[in-house]
C-alpha cells in the first residue's frame, strides 16, 4: 500500500476528470486565470460571459475563487442562495440568464470567510462541476482564484478545460504573471487562447488622452516573446466598479467590450466543434465499413 500522506497530497492519487451529471450539458469550458491577484481578472470573467450571452450563447459562471468569491455581488446576487434539486444544486441565473454557482451562494452570510484547506476547496470544485445542474450550456467560464496553486491543478486537470484567458496588467511584474500562467497551461497541456491586459490607462474626461498610469506597457513584448494574442486591454474605469458594487455590471457594461476575446473563444469552440463532427463521421464511416464484412460473414 502507499504512503496516506501521499496520497492525501496527491502523490498516488492524481486527480480524475470530474464526472458531468445527467442534467448539465457544457459544451465548451474556458478558465480566465491571472498568475497573481488584483489584477481585475473577475471584471474580465464577468466581461466575457456578459457579451458572449450578449451574443445569443447560453453562459455561466463557475466561481472558482473558493475563498475570495466577487461574481455573485458582480451580478445583483448578495443575499441569494443557491438552492437544491435532489441531490444537485441549482446554480443562481442572473437578470439576463447567466448561471453562476459559488461558495457565497452556499454561505448564511456573505461576509463569512471560507477557512478551508486545499483538499476541501478542491471538494468545492468538484461539488460546483459534479454536483450542480447547470443545465444546457454552450459556455462555461471558470473565474480561477489568484496563481497556480491547489485550484488552479483541480481544474486543469479534473475539469475538461478548451482554453485560458489570462489576465494581467502594465506593471513590470507583467512578465512574471504570463510566464506563471502559460507554464502552468504548457505543464496541463491546456491552450492559452490569448492575454488581457486590465487597468491598461484611464481617460481624462475633458480631453479624452489615454494616461498610463502604471507606466508604459509591456504586453507587446510579452506577448510576442510568448507567441500570444492579445485579447483586448481595458482601462481604469471608476464606472465599472461602482457597476460591480451595485451588482448591476450587466446592464450597465457598454456593448462591444473585449471584442478580441470574445471571437477567440467562440473561434476555439467552433473549432472543436468541427472537429468533433468530423471524429463523429469517420466513425460512422468505419461502422458502415464493418457491417458488410459482418453480414457477409454470418451469410458464410
Amino acid at each position: 500500500m502507499g504512503c496516506e500522506h501521499a496520497q492525501a497530497a496527491g502523490g498516488q492519487t492524481a486527480p480524475q476528470q470530474f464526472d458531468e451529471n445527467n442534467l448539465s450539458e457544457v459544451k465548451h469550458v474556458i478558465a480566465v486565470l491571472s498568475g497573481k491577484g488584483g489584477v481585475g481578472k473577475s471584471l474580465v470573467t464577468g466581461s466575457l460571459a456578459i457579451e458572449l450571452a450578449r451574443a445569443g450563447h447560453k453562459v455561466g459562471i463557475l466561481d472558482a475563487d473558493v475563498t475570495g468569491p466577487s461574481i455573485p455581488k458582480m451580478f445583483g446576487m448578495s443575499g441569494r442562495r443557491a438552492m437544491g434539486l435532489g441531490n444537485l444544486l441549482l446554480p443562481e441565473i442572473s437578470t439576463h440568464g447567466i448561471k453562476v454557482m459559488s461558495s457565497n451562494l452556499l454561505l448564511a452570510n456573505e461576509t463569512d470567510p471560507v477557512l478551508w484547506r486545499g483538499p476541501v476547496i478542491a471538494g468545492a470544485i468538484r461539488q460546483f462541476w459534479s454536483e450542480t445542474s447547470w443545465g444546457p450550456l454552450d459556455y462555461l467560464l471558470v473565474d480561477m482564484p489568484p496563481g497556480t496553486g491547489d485550484v488552479a491543478l483541480t481544474v486543469f486537470q479534473s475539469l475538461p478545460v478548451d482554453g485560458i484567458v489570462v489576465v494581467t496588467s502594465p506593471q513590470d511584474l507583467v512578465s512574471m504573471i504570463v510566464a506563471k500562467a502559460v507554464n502552468m497551461a504548457e505543464k496541463m497541456d491546456v491552450p492559452v487562447l490569448g492575454v488581457v491586459e486590465n487597468m491598461s490607462y484611464v481617460e481624462c474626461p475633458d480631453c479624452g488622452k489615454k494616461i498610463e498610469v502604471f507606466g508604459h506597457s509591456r504586453l507587446d513584448e510579452v506577448a510576442a516573446a510568448y507567441n500570444l494574442d492579445i485579447l483586448g486591454r481595458l482601462p481604469i474605469n471608476p464606472a465599472f466598479a461602482a457597476s460591480c458594487d451595485a451588482g448591476t455590471l450587466e446592464d450597465d457594461l457598454p456593448a462591444g467590450m473585449l471584442p478580441e476575446a470574445v471571437a477567440a473563444i467562440q473561434a476555439t469552440a467552433e473549432f472543436l466543434d468541427a472537429k468533433a463532427a468530423l471524429e463523429q463521421e469517420d466513425v460512422a464511416a468505419d461502422a458502415d465499413a464493418a457491417a458488410p464484412a459482418e453480414d457477409a460473414t454470418d451469410a458464410e
